[in-house]
């Protein structure tokens, strides 16, 4: 009878615990062969990971555009995040924890990935899709990341997809032997080819995943912002998205957190690079190690304008309308700020009035400086402003004015929650992100309740504007489209309200200085 109880306890046991396990879905074909994921009972949601969009971009295939999938035989089992791209190991640094970082491992050359969330109950449904590029600089990062993940969204109704890109010198470097032997004449930017590729492979496979391949949104923060400020104005991407969102990044003005190069600059750059590392014969380059190239110093690590991917400068093809006209959602945080520590108020003063010259008396009007407090703070602000501030701002104002399809501009200016001064970092780079899509769980903070409404609120203006081209819907706040003469701009804090840009005069003085 003990023998009897002891079973029926295991079986009972077994059943409860078959109800919290996830279960391996169904198999649907994609290009390449059929794959299997992961069924999420709760919050029922598909999780497909780690499906390969392109070749292993090794060997031969290490600076080229990338390949076709190599086909498989029986269902791959997409369960696991496949490896991010070739990278130092992951460090929490500066306000960046461990939730923002990819993890440990797996790391590698073979990184062409994606990965797709789906709540959909058939391949018949239509739901908005939206295609995430993760940040780092172009040197890091990978879709990996915790606080990337696409439960959330995929409960709201959008599918949801992140995709893996090369980095570093295996995503951009450039040489005249590598132009020589493409076909469109030019290398480099094959992060760009990557996200390209992986864009296509939406346009032929979302369906399968209840997504609509004619409703596709391309969203990126800080390097993946700047990415999908390039894709807007790459011939390459025209037609395979339909709207874009930018978080905290544009290429409209030099600064000092970007290049502008072109591609004979680039090749230079990477000829010197080669050299440096004694081997200038493609082949032998092409053998080397991973870990040689990536410790290697110089070479090119940014998008270049290239003739075929990148046909001209950002601010060129918005000025002359040449972009992939789509709606547009763009800002940037209230402490965007990368920089070391303040200068003294006597020091900073001093490197102004140098700059600047007889401009300053300007400079003094929207950046004062009158005591050592004032200076931080206008330190922290121009820092802010000239690599994120004005390079969002001018992309709205120029989309504005040459652009059919409207453009959306926010501020998000709530100060993440904090357990003490080591992680008090206000409304940070990359802060924004687990609220825009949900994720607060992702981040181990102390949140209120005000953090839950504005991922509420927040989350909602990006599902809608995935959906429809604009952010608006029942219940939140009206937010207007960006014009040059109102720069109305959706303010998101703890109040979330629509009104003039409050950073329009610091957004005109360095307007006016990059026109000098």
């Amino acid at each position: 009878m003990a023998t009897f109880m002891q079973l029926l306890l295991c079986l009972l046991l077994f059943a409860g615990r078959c109800q919290e396990i996830d279960v391996i879905s169904e198999p649907i074909p994609v290009t390449g062969g059929r794959i299997s994921g992961e069924y999420l009972d709760n919050p029922k949601v598909h999780v497909y990971k780690g499906i390969p969009f392109a070749a292993p971009p090794v060997g031969p295939n290490r600076w080229r555009a990338p390949q076709p999938v190599v086909a498989w035989k029986g269902v791959k089992k997409c369960l696991e995040f496949g490896p991010s791209p070739v990278q130092p190991k992951p460090v929490p640094f500066m306000f960046w924890s461990q939730e923002f970082l990819i993890p440990e491992e797996p790391i590698s050359e073979d990184c062409l990935y994606l990965n797709v969330w789906t709540g959909a109950n058939s391949s018949t449904e239509r739901r908005p899709v939206l295609v995430y590029i993760y940040g780092g600089g172009f040197r890091s990062g990978g879709s990996g990341c915790p606080i990337y993940d696409g439960t959330a969204m995929a409960q709201k109704g959008v599918v949801f997809v992140s995709l893996n890109y090369r980095v570093g010198n295996f995503g951009f470097l450039a040489l005249p032997a590598l132009s020589d032997e493409s076909d469109s004449g030019t290398s480099g930017n094959y992060a760009l080819l990557d996200m390209i590729a992986a864009l296509k492979w939406v346009r032929e496979n979302i369906n399968k995943f209840g997504g609509d391949p004619d409703n596709v949104t391309i969203a990126g923060q800080s390097a993946g912002a700047f990415a999908v400020n390039y894709l807007t104005v790459s011939p390459l991407a025209k037609g395979l998205f339909h709207r874009a969102i930018a978080e905290s990044g544009g290429n409209f003005y030099q600064s000092p957190l970007r290049g502008n190069n072109d591609l004979r600059e680039a090749e230079k750059a990477g000829s010197q690079f080669a050299r440096e590392l004694g081997v200038t014969d493609l082949k032998a380059l092409r053998s080397l190690a991973p870990e040689l190239i990536m410790n290697a110093r110089g070479g090119v690590s940014w998008p270049v304008i290239d003739g075929y991917v990148v046909p001209e400068a950002v601010m060129t093809a918005y000025q002359e309308g040449h972009q992939n006209d789509v709606p547009m959602l763009i800002g940037w945080n209230d402490n965007d700020i990368l920089m070391g520590q303040p200068a003294t108020l006597q020091a900073f003063r001093q490197a102004m009035a140098t700059r600047f010259g007889k401009d300053t008396t300007s400079l003094w009007r929207v950046y004062p400086a009158e005591n050592e407090e004032q200076s931080v703070r206008s330190q922290h602000a121009m820092n802010r402003d000239e690599m994120f501030g004005v390079q969002m701002y001018t992309w709205a104002k120029v989309q504005s004015r040459t652009g059919a399809n409207p453009i959306y501009l926010y501020n998000f200016n709530r100060a993440l929650p904090a357990y003490g001064p080591e992680t008090q970092f206000g409304a940070f780079h990359s802060g924004e992100i687990v609220y825009a899509y949900d994720n607060l769980s992702t981040l181990d903070r102390p949140w209120e309740p005000a953090d839950q409404e504005i991922a509420s609120l927040m989350s909602s203006y990006w599902v809608n504007f995935s959906r429809t081209g604009d952010p608006n819907g029942n219940g939140l706040p009206t937010w207007q489209a960006f014009d040059a003469t109102n720069a109305k701009t959706m303010l998101i804090d703890t109040q979330s309200e629509c009104q003039t840009l409050p950073a329009k005069p610091q957004m005109e003085f360095w307007e006016n200085q990059y026109k000098k």
